[in-house]
């Protein structure tokens, strides 16, 4: 792997920084505050890490203007310092650089629209009449079903599978093991026997849209699952049939989101939340980690549900007190009316 350098002059102008410091100063590589060596870039974006900035080693350490003064070495000033430093990682990005063409290990459908410029790695399938744009990467043993459409610039990791008919936006990011398109969790029930019921819709992503290593998103059992623009999905997430998720919202970890259910954008989903069926979630909606929600939620806001956690005993006592919850209010009540009369 060739090593990369760069000016720190470049990186500021790049960035749209202000510099503070030797522009000839050679950059190679990011470090946190903690670990940073000469020649590499350092960033504080957290506040509680500021206390490391006085001892720091980094040739050059990405802040805001209000922390400038305190910087023993050169400085770019941003007013976010976390989006530098996320735009400044892709410089030093160390993943293999795809080339483009079809690896001979790779079984193409002939009636498959494969860009001159796309990757098609070792394994790979690319099933009849599916489209392949400009420079998209399809990594080892993904599987492209007949009639996907992958738009520019689209990566997907090793081992993706997108079923029949699915359709990427530009830019998505398709991390490994995740399936897009299986079928939703749709039957019926006869005299306790359960019959499936073919899913017949879509999944559509718009642009710029991430999806976690094994995430799955299940195709609409008529009309299509949507994904806006922008959306950001953490890994091991279920999207259930014909859910839509506005642009630019961002679930963590383990989320689960039932069937029909509509989300606005700009929202965003801590870990493990869970978002129960046919429910309608308004814009720049917040959950916090391990939220259930059963009710529609339509003004914006920070949600939250459950308990934390406690010692055993007292979660006992505590869970005891939740059972006897509606009898003490039927009481209380009671008591209101008798004190009002």
């Amino acid at each position: 792997m060739t090593k990369r350098s760069y000016r720190l002059g470049d990186i500021a102008s790049e960035l749209g920084a202000e510099l503070r410091g030797d522009p000839d100063t050679e950059i190679g590589g990011l470090a946190t505050l903690q670990a940073a060596a000469p020649g590499q870039v350092a960033f504080l974006a957290n506040p509680s890490y500021a206390r490391f900035l006085v001892d720091t080693r980094a040739s050059a350490v990405i802040a805001a203007p209000s922390v400038a003064d305190q910087c023993p070495t050169n400085v770019l000033l941003l007013n976010n310092p976390y989006l530098g430093y996320a735009r400044l990682s892709h410089w030093f990005d160390p993943a293999p650089v795809p080339q483009p063409g079809v690896h001979a290990s790779a079984v193409v459908d002939p009636s498959a629209q494969v860009s001159e410029s796309a990757s098609i790695g070792p394994q790979a399938v690319v099933e009849a009449e599916a489209i392949v744009g400009d420079n998209v990467v399809v990594g080892a043993g993904c599987i492209i079903g007949a009639r996907c459409t992958i738009g520019e610039q689209t990566v997907l990791r090793p081992r993706v599978t997108l079923a029949h008919d699915i359709v990427l936006g530009k830019r998505c990011h398709i991390l490994s093991g995740a399936v897009i398109g299986s079928d939703g969790f749709g039957f019926a029930n006869e005299k306790g026997a359960w019959h499936r019921i073919a899913q017949l819709g879509r999944v559509v992503l718009g642009d710029d849209v991430e999806v976690g290593a094994n995430t799955t998103i299940d195709r609409g059992a008529i009309d299509d699952t949507v994904i806006g623009n922008g959306v950001k999905l953490d890994n091991l997430i279920q999207i259930a049939h014909n859910v839509s998720i506005g642009d630019h919202s961002a679930m963590a970890a383990m989320v689960g989101i039932a069937g029909s259910t509509r989300i606005g954008s700009h929202c965003v989903f801590g870990g493990q939340s869970g978002v129960a069926g046919h429910l309608t979630i308004g814009n720049q909606v917040h959950l916090t980690g391990m939220t259930l929600v059963s009710n529609d939620i339509p003004e914006p806001g920070v949600y939250s549900s459950g308990t934390s956690a406690d010692t055993n005993r007292q979660w006992r006592k505590n869970a005891v007190r939740f059972r006897q919850l509606d009898a003490m209010a039927r009481r209380l009540k009671e008591l209101e009316k008798k004190i009002e009369g």
